[in-house]
This record gives C-alpha cells, sequence and structure tokens, in this order.
C-alpha cells in the first residue's frame, strides 16, 4: 500500500487484450472491489445491480452503453454482435434496474448514436426513448453531441447518384430521462455549483467538443470528460449519487470525484474495473500532493 492507502496497479496495455474473447454476458451480481473516500467501483453485470444494492438512492446516471455495433470489449464476458432483437431486450432489463436503484426524481443521461448502418439502417436513439419510456422513465430531453469525427464515413452508397445515397450524422444523443417528478429543489441549505456561463451555454442542446482517443485511453469506446463533467455540473449537486452501469475506463467516476460528487461504477471487464481504479487512484494521489 502507498501513503495514502491506495492500492497500485501494473499499467494496462490495450494491446494485451484477447481479441477473440468476448463472451455472452456472465450474470455475475456486482461485488464491490474498490472504495475511496467518494468513488466505488464493483466488477460484474449491471443488469443484477438491484440484486447488490438495492434501493441505492442513485440522483444521477450517466453513461454510454454498449451498442450492439461489434465493438471488441476483450475479456468482456459481453458479446456487442448478438441480434438487434435480444440487444433491446437487454436494454430494456438493465434500463428497468436502474429505475429501481435511482431515487425519486433521479434522473438518466443516456449517451447513444442516432443511427446504425449494421444490420440495415436502425434508429438506435429512437429504440431507446421508446424502451426508456416503457420500463417507467419520464422522457425530458435531448442533447445532440457533435463530436465533429468525420472519419466514420467509409459508405457513401450510390456515388454521385440519387439512386441509394448514404447520409451520415457525425453526432452522438444524449437523452435525459427521470423517475417522477422532474423538478429536485435545494435542500438542506445545498445549491450547485453551475457557473452563469456554463448554464447559458450547457442548456443550449447542440454540445461541439471532440470526442476520445481509445488508444490513448486503453479502452476501445471511451468518451471525453467534458461529457460527464457537463452532465454532472447540471444535473446534479455537490454530494449526490452519480452511477455508471458501464463504467469502462472510469471517466464519469473521475469527473464525479474531481466535481465533490460519490459515484458508483459497474463494469463487467476485470482488466476495464483495474483501468477505472488506476484513474480514480491517479486523481486521489493528485489531491493528496
Amino acid at each position: 500500500m502507498d501513503p495514502v492507502g491506495l492500492q497500485r496497479l501494473a499499467p494496462i496495455v490495450p494491446a494485451l487484450l484477447d481479441a477473440g474473447a468476448d463472451r455472452p454476458q456472465s450474470g455475475d451480481v456486482p461485488a464491490g472491489i474498490y472504495n475511496d473516500t467518494l468513488a466505488r467501483v464493483m466488477l460484474g453485470d449491471s443488469a443484477r445491480l438491484v440484486e447488490a444494492v438495492g434501493e441505492a438512492g442513485v440522483n444521477l446516471i450517466v453513461t454510454s452503453p454498449p451498442y450492439s455495433l461489434g465493438v471488441d470489449y476483450g475479456q468482456a464476458g459481453y458479446a456487442d454482435d448478438q441480434p438487434y432483437a435480444r440487444y433491446l431486450d437487454w436494454v430494456s432489463t438493465w434500463a428497468t434496474a436502474l429505475l429501481h436503484i435511482s431515487a425519486p426524481g433521479g434522473r438518466a443521461c443516456i449517451n447513444m448514436p442516432l443511427d446504425s448502418n449494421k444490420g440495415g439502417k436502425r434508429a438506435i436513439y429512437a429504440d431507446y426513448l421508446r424502451i426508456f419510456q416503457d420500463v417507467g422513465w419520464t422522457y425530458q430531453t435531448s442533447i445532440v453531441w457533435n463530436e465533429q469525427n468525420i472519419s466514420r464515413r467509409t459508405a457513401w452508397g450510390s456515388w454521385l447518384s440519387p439512386s441509394a445515397p448514404f447520409v451520415t450524422a457525425p453526432v452522438e444523443m444524449i437523452g435525459v430521462f427521470h423517475k417522477g417528478s422532474f423538478r429536485r429543489p435545494a435542500t438542506g441549505g445545498r445549491h450547485g455549483d453551475i457557473t452563469r456561463d456554463e448554464f447559458l451555454a450547457w442548456t443550449l442542446g447542440m454540445w461541439t467538443f471532440a470526442g476520445a482517443n481509445p488508444r490513448r485511453v486503453g479502452h476501445p469506446a471511451p468518451f471525453p470528460e467534458e461529457l460527464p463533467r457537463r452532465l454532472i455540473k447540471l444535473y446534479s449537486y455537490p454530494g449526490d449519487l452519480v452511477l455508471d452501469p458501464f463504467a469502462g475506463s472510469g471517466t464519469t467516476l473521475v469527473a464525479a470525484k474531481r466535481l465533490g460528487r460519490r459515484s458508483l461504477g459497474v463494469e463487467i471487464n476485470p482488466t476495464f474495473c483495474d483501468l477505472t481504479i488506476r484513474n480514480l487512484q491517479t486523481v486521489e494521489l493528485a489531491a493528496a500532493s
């Protein structure tokens, strides 16, 4: 143990992830593997989170789930190439679990693609809106994240012809939902920490900033810290409990920690759990120095 009581971990090398190791979900009930002053990390299947934490009183969920696009998550215990109907059933399962563990007035901010060309044109965003409302969430709004990534244009359809052109939208969506009443008045002398300029800019539903580099982060599908930072400041109070049920590299937990929120991250891949812990420890060490 180091002087501030943090477990040291070996560096994670993305190239060491087994490219052929995707398997069906393990279904393991999440179990705690790390705690610090603000953050907690659990290893297991987020669809079974209710069995692990019960009514946890989560105030805000910020996450970017797998999209069924065939992404290689390595030793993940999850296969990202399942049939689309089965994928949507899985989304319904964990969306229901998140509703149960959220506090009254809890919010959920789900980062998702607008659509997909995999297996035919699919309106993933529209399907998510339908599923979340079907299981009991109330829809509040949508934020368009313009990550300015035009490198994804690999298919044109009918080139220079109206026969069958492909239109690509280089944006992702953030669907915002809530449990019960959306209004959460400040209590006990609490107040938000968002600035005037941030509030004016972020309440316009078009956000423009770059995405994260998978090689640099060590995860195949990361999002930048700016994404959870904005959502956490806009939709929660300091001291609130923030959950990321697909923690990945721990970006949501890191942002929450920097902003004085408690956080819980669930991740099915042990390698990515280690990466999350390492990133949290970096924040902890910086604060202690």
